[in-house]
């Protein structure tokens, strides 16, 4: 089937009132990366997403932002202000998608379990019969209810169906519904019930039952169980180790911190030994080969680098692989200078590169006695190991 251009409307406005919690419910933290990142990722990842748009609540809107930046959410088009209603945000969204948008494919922010696959399987479902939407078969019986609280009937449970996100819509089709509605109106909740009301029939798209939306606090939990079960539970350990030559007319620089010295690291970026020992860990933990690999001192781009920087170009390869940091344990061999005071600072420096929190960041520093490279102070040397879970 030919591709098409779909941009993804993530809805993400709401005011998170079941959830119960102080913040949006879309920065709650599920297995270690906020609700609305999983979310994002997952149309990041789907074949059949050319574009995508947020809508959230103004106040959210830099943060979201900052996290398809930190995230590598490189499909991310624009980042809108919701509006009073689910009907009124998703119109918002639908203003601010690029022009050449052929089909729109709705979600809600808070459904992070959402596969790349079933994404892309519900807009091929469009494609074909211009409005469809993912959907799992109902498992109990339900009873329709009489005014005073008995049974009136129970429908057929083979032809039920519980609607989700995403509900993917040819562009044209959905505008001209917004459009009616408008005019009448109108409010609806749910996108497929806007398009049915202009006598157009939504295809339906059968899909599992983990993408489930977090609503209330019980659901996140239930989400966390269901994503640990379909990594697996794999864990990966990393080892790290650099070592660099002092020098004289060169910063010191260790853990994006510059400390005060008469010498400094010499290397072709700013030798930072203690970061480079950690980006070896990280990729040697997922099997991605080196900072070599990725950072070759033969490229004039990395005279002078920032590593801190780099840093955060190996977490931003770890998260396309899937891959979460638990922790990274560090030790800096040097005679001199004195470290502890710096500790601090490199840890802090790192955790924020790394997206994690500062308790997941061991540094520790000691000397060799005056023994060998490090002991007659040559250099500095580091050794660094860290847990990745997927």
């Amino acid at each position: 089937m030919p591709w098409k251009s779909c941009c993804a409307i993530l809805v993400a406005a709401g005011n998170s009132s079941r959830m119960g919690a102080q913040m949006s419910k879309q920065f709650l933290a599920l297995c270690g990366k906020p609700v609305i990142v999983h979310t994002m990722l997952a149309f990041e990842q789907a074949e059949h997403i050319s574009s995508i748009v947020v809508v959230c609540r103004e106040e959210d809107r830099a943060v979201m932002q900052q996290l398809a930046n930190q995230y590598a959410v490189h499909k991310l088009y624009a980042v809108v202000p919701g509006g009073t209603t689910r009907q009124r945000s998703v119109a918002a969204g639908v203003a601010a998608v690029p022009k050449d948008t052929a089909y729109l494919a709705i979600h809600d922010g808070a459904r992070p379990l959402i596969q790349p696959k079933e994404i892309d399987a519900t807009v091929q479902d469009a494609y074909k019969y211009g409005a469809a939407t993912l959907c799992t078969a109902v498992k109990d019986t339900i009873k329709i209810q009489d005014g005073d609280g008995f049974i009136s009937s129970t429908p057929v449970r083979d032809s039920l169906r519980a609607v989700q996100t995403p509900q993917v819509f040819e562009r044209g089709l959905y505008e001209r519904a917004l459009s009616l509605a408008d005019q009448e109106c109108a409010d609806y909740t749910d996108d497929c019930q806007l398009v049915e009301h202009i006598g157009y029939k939504v295809h339906l798209f059968t899909g599992g039952y983990t993408n489930i939306k977090i609503t209330t606090p019980e659901d996140l939990p239930a989400a966390e169980a269901i994503l640990k079960q379909k990594r697996g539970g794999w864990m990966r350990i990393g080892h790290g180790y650099d070592v660099h030559r002092l020098a004289s007319d060169r910063k010191l620089v260790l853990g994006g911190t510059e400390i005060p010295y008469e010498k400094g690291l010499l290397g072709h970026s700013d030798a930072d030994v203690l970061t480079h020992a950690v980006m070896d860990a990280l990729l040697g933990a997922a099997a991605l080969g080196d900072i070599g690999t990725w950072f070759p001192d033969t490229d004039p781009t990395y005279k002078g680098a920032d590593s801190i920087l780099l840093l955060q170009e190996v977490v931003r390869l770890l998260q396309k692989h899937d891959y979460q940091i638990a922790n990274i344990d560090a030790t800096i061999l040097a005679q001199e200078p004195k470290l502890k005071p710096y500790i601090q600072s490199m840890r802090s420096r790192l955790a924020d590169a790394m997206g994690i929190t500062l308790d997941q960041v061991s540094i520790k520093a000691t000397t060799e006695e005056g023994l060998g490279f490090t002991g007659e102070k040559q250099g500095i040397a580091v050794h660094a190991v860290c847990l990745l879970e997927k």
